[in-house]
């Protein structure tokens, strides 16, 4: 699947550019949208969800889609590693 070949090849990549090596892979799926069949597919982990408002926008007023985050650790120790 091309969500797996991404995430393997990911890292590597992204260190040769930024001299950093990620340890976790984020991404948001718009509600009710789309379910993020394909990431539960392939274990990535779901978060739980946004509120559905930008950072600037008023408090308790949804003003954009809600969204689901989902996060699949690259680094079996990446709780480790984020937290330093």
């Amino acid at each position: 699947m091309m969500l797996a070949k991404v995430a393997r090849g990911l890292p590597g990549q992204w260190q040769s550019v930024y001299n950093m090596r990620p340890v976790l892979l984020k991404t948001f799926v718009q509600k009710p949208r789309f379910r993020g069949t394909c990431y539960h597919a392939v274990n990535w982990n779901h978060l739980g969800q946004t509120k559905g408002r930008w950072k600037l926008g008023p408090c308790g007023i949804q003003s954009v889609p809600i969204k689901d985050i989902w996060v699949y650790p690259l680094d079996r120790n990446f709780k480790t590693l984020l937290c330093r």
